[in-house]
């Protein structure tokens, strides 16, 4: 059994997230996120098995220390069992997994302000989230999914750190976007780069589609 490295800014991983950066953000639809966000996210909710958000920054207060973000939804243990006997990721399956993350990534990133247009649930709209499907015959080890959360611990500690520190700049941010109507840009890609971090861990330890290692890296 072998963790197979990647580079250290997670160039070519087959993770991938981009947020498109608002040069403007309503002051009215900042004030009230709070509460605006609440019907979409009890959809998602529902959807996911638990709150919002799929590796953003909303996840800092729930699923950063687990790393193991909506779990509740996505096809996990299925999928961990069909590797294990069967080697293979139904196609089905990953673009439920694939389509539920695009989903709660729009909601968490809604939520903590990153974008001002309501989430849909079906349009990838500002938020460009890409999985990779695997060849689970010839990619996949069957054997490292039972071990992978033990293996990405290091990642959990990290995560669970830049989690605080992502809360605290959604905070400042909304500040700066009640007084000036914009997202300081340097505060805007740090919590796109938390979110991707959080994104490659869930896609190596709950999504299971790589056995390539997460890079310790917010960089694309």
């Amino acid at each position: 059994m072998t963790v197979e490295a990647t580079d250290l800014s997670g160039t070519g991983y087959p993770a991938r997230l981009e947020i498109d950066y608002p040069e403007r953000l309503s002051r009215v639809k900042t004030l009230f996120r709070i509460i605006l966000v609440i019907p979409i996210a009890f959809i998602a909710a529902l959807v996911s098995g638990s709150f919002v958000g799929t590796d953003t920054a909303s996840d800092a207060a729930n699923d950063a220390v687990s790393g193991l973000a909506v779990t509740g939804g996505v096809l996990f243990l299925a999928t961990l069992l069909m590797l294990l006997f069967r080697r293979k990721y139904p196609r089905w399956w990953f673009d439920w997994n694939l389509e539920l993350t695009r989903f709660t990534t729009r909601v968490g990133a809604y939520l903590v302000l990153l974008r001002d247009e309501y989430p849909s649930t079906d349009e990838q709209q500002a938020v460009h989230l890409d999985l990779d499907y695997p060849d689970a015959a010839n990619e996949l080890n069957r054997f490292l999914p039972i071990v992978k959360w033990i293996l990405a611990i290091p990642h959990y500690i990290v995560l669970a750190v830049l989690g605080v520190a992502a809360v605290v700049v959604t905070v400042i941010a909304w500040f700066a976007i009640i007084f000036t109507g914009r997202y300081p840009r340097g505060m805007f890609d740090f919590v796109v780069g938390f979110t991707r971090w959080a994104l490659r861990v869930e896609a190596y330890v709950a999504l299971l589609i790589t056995d390539r290692y997460p890079p310790f890296s917010l960089k694309a």
